[in-house]
């Protein structure tokens, strides 16, 4: 198998497309019960910083409110402190570190909120409809930047998260379980996204 994850990271240095610079994941709490899914998260980060990521985004759908506070305890001991940020349903303050983790809040509710902030701001005075673009709706949601490239394991399908994000994204579905997921998985993912021409909707 190191032979495999070699060819693949060989083809992946020499072809001509850059890799994706931000990277996302879209898990769910089923994903994190399994065992060995931090380690798989843990690892996860060290790949896509070795080939040449410098932003990761994990988005987290949970069922149960009540395990956030435990799922942000885990998460934040995988990775060195001033790398990674966790934020929970009522966390809304965008943040500027390589590893971004978004638990619980949805597309739809992180979309709503940032109409309402708009709605708020425009009844205050301090800001005019007119003055209303995307910018202004990017600017409030919890991780505003889009990511190259998403990843979604399990699954074809995103569910509610990265809606307004990830919509010039190019979307990677894989069989696999995150459970399962590895370094072979994730090469094979970057060089499909080397592999594509991006049109960003045109």
């Amino acid at each position: 198998m190191r032979l495999y994850n070699a060819y693949l990271a060989s083809r992946i240095r020499r072809h001509a497309t850059a890799a994706p610079t931000h990277v996302a994941v879209i898990l769910t709490e089923r994903d994190l019960l399994e065992s060995g899914a931090y380690e798989t998260l843990s690892s996860f980060f060290t790949w896509a910083f070795e080939y040449g990521t410098d932003r990761v985004t994990v988005s987290i759908s949970v069922l149960d409110k009540a395990v956030v506070p435990t799922l942000q305890r885990e998460l934040e001991t995988i990775s060195a402190p001033e790398m990674i940020a966790v934020r929970g349903p009522k966390d809304t303050e965008p943040v500027g570190t390589p590893i971004q983790i978004n638990i619980g809040l949805g597309g739809k509710h992180e979309f709503a909120a940032a109409v309402a902030q708009l709605a708020t701001a425009v009844e205050a005075g301090e800001l005019s409809p007119d003055e209303i673009d995307a910018d202004s709706i990017a600017d409030r949601l919890v991780f505003p930047d889009e990511p190259d490239l998403l990843i979604k394991t399990g699954e074809e399908r995103l569910s509610d998260f990265m809606i307004w994000q990830s919509v010039y994204s190019e979307l990677y579905f894989t069989d696999i379980n995150w459970r399962d997921f590895r370094k072979r998985d994730y090469l094979r993912a970057v060089l499909d996204y080397k592999d594509r021409q991006r049109r960003f909707g045109r």
